[in-house]
């Protein structure tokens, strides 16, 4: 039987890229790029449906897993471990898995997303359990490092959910709410780190910043429970207090620093 032919792997809109001056390659990048925010809002009902079910789940204490491989692996990795400085939670809320593991992050790790058993495997040691939201990542739709990790958090209950470039995979028939940001074939052919990677990091914002204001990490537009871990944020938290309150700069700094947060200077 045939395998139908993936979006993801068909050819690039462009040809004889060897032959284009910087300013071509830059200018056509831009152009397809031009096409990724149309294809996310597209979804957006899809990302709905998923943020409102893990809201639901984390208000229980539920956790968030992403699941992934390389490029799609990091992507997970970053967006959960930007949410703890950002907004306060603490470390564990959210969790990024890569196959082959951190060291993944920065090498390539030869036929790690290869082993369906192994993403769940990955999971096993953070004890999952159906409060838990499991999300695969993966451009194609078909990595057995994804697809195995999903079916099996599914079989045991969690709710899974799954962002991917293909439509009707088999990453999207194992998941709950799959999300499909269709944006055709990639500059260079086949290098789903491009189009398909910037849809899943703006659907990745959406789902967990969203996901922090309404759990209460966000007042107004500013996130007032962020981690003061360096001066730069302690002059933005400085500021958030002076603004609010119409102190001196000095003194809002003196209690921010006092307090730990500007969420318990403005709401002790």
């Amino acid at each position: 039987m045939k395998q139908q032919e993936k979006i993801t792997e068909q050819p690039s809109h462009f040809d004889h890229l060897e032959q284009m001056s910087v300013g071509e390659l830059l200018a056509h990048i831009n152009e397809e790029d031009l096409t990724v925010a149309e294809a996310v809002r597209k979804a957006l009902p899809q990302v709905e449906a998923l943020v409102v079910a893990i809201e639901q789940r984390m208000r229980r204490g539920g956790r968030l897993f992403y699941v992934g491989a390389g490029t799609s692996g990091r992507l997970g990795v970053l967006d959960a471990s930007e949410l703890p400085p950002t907004f306060g939670v603490p470390e564990g809320m959210v969790v990024g898995l890569i196959a082959g593991g951190d060291h993944a992050l920065r090498h390539a790790v030869e036929g790690a997303e290869d082993v369906a058993e192994q993403g769940w495997n990955d999971l096993l040691p953070y004890q999952p359990t159906p409060d838990d939201t499991v999300i695969g990542i993966a451009a194609s739709g078909t990595t057995p490092y994804v697809v195995g990790a999903v079916r099996q958090a599914h079989a045991c209950g969690l709710l899974t959910g799954c962002l991917t470039s293909n439509p009707d995979s088999p990453l999207a028939a194992v998941s709950d709410h799959p999300v499909e940001t269709i944006v055709g074939p990639e500059f260079v052919t086949g290098s789903s780190r491009m189009k398909s990677g910037t849809a899943q990091k703006m659907v990745l914002n959406m789902i967990s910043t969203s996901l922090m204001v309404r759990l209460g990490r966000v007042e107004g537009n500013r996130m007032v429970k962020m981690q003061l871990t360096n001066e730069k944020l302690i002059d933005r938290g400085t500021r958030m207090i002076q603004d609010s309150l119409h102190l001196s700069y000095d003194e809002a700094r003196r209690r921010l620093l006092a307090a730990g947060s500007v969420d318990r200077v403005l709401n002790p």
